[in-house]
């Protein structure tokens, strides 16, 4: 049996994969690296919203490190995963007095945003940086007892406005760049 405490869960959460160039391109570079990576795909897992949450709880505890893998809605992540935040981080296991689940553990945020870099300062349109939008993420993971790291964020144009050479070529190099910063990730102490 494989042993999957020294693996990444990768929870990734896109609700359109299939039209997505970078989440997309993400999980085909983690697959390339089973021996490293589990990655649960929660809108294939549950099409139909309704989580098992034992299931989830159980593949978190059989891992060493966890990523939030999702691109950036409205200043926050898709839908079905902060049912599985709400779902799966209960009381008792997640927090409280008995919840150490996640005490000590390994994790961080993957995030692709539609907007360049700029946007994301305090002179540009949101006024605010991803980390300060994505605040929410650290409290929630630091107030189970995390070891929560920074996160790997990669800014793109909107896709619905199609995507140049330039851009593809950026996306390939993201999932390099994303491989290297979960390597810094699992070894940093």
């Amino acid at each position: 049996m494989e042993n999957k405490m020294n693996k990444t869960l990768i929870i990734a959460a896109h609700p359109n994969l299939a039209q997505s160039a970078v989440n997309r391109r993400w999980l085909d570079a983690l697959r390339q690296h089973p021996e490293r990576f589990t990655v649960h795909e929660l809108y294939a897992a549950y099409p139909h919203g309704n989580i098992d949450i034992a299931a989830e709880q159980r593949l978190v505890d059989a891992h060493q490190t966890l990523v939030l893998q999702f691109p950036v809605y409205w200043f926050n992540c898709p839908p079905l995963l902060k049912q599985w935040l709400d779902d799966v981080l209960t009381y008792g296991w997640a927090y409280g007095a008995q919840g150490k689940a996640l005490a000590g553990k390994k994790t961080a945020i993957a995030v692709s945003l539609g907007a360049p870099a700029a946007d994301y300062t305090r002179q540009g349109a949101v006024g605010y940086t991803v980390a300060e939008a994505l605040r929410s993420f650290e409290l929630s993971l630091r107030y189970c007892q995390a070891d929560y790291r920074p996160m790997f964020a990669f800014h793109t144009i909107d896709s619905n406005a199609g995507y140049s050479a330039a851009a593809l070529q950026a996306i390939e190099q993201s999932a390099a760049d994303y491989i290297a910063w979960l390597n810094q990730l699992t070894e940093a102490a």
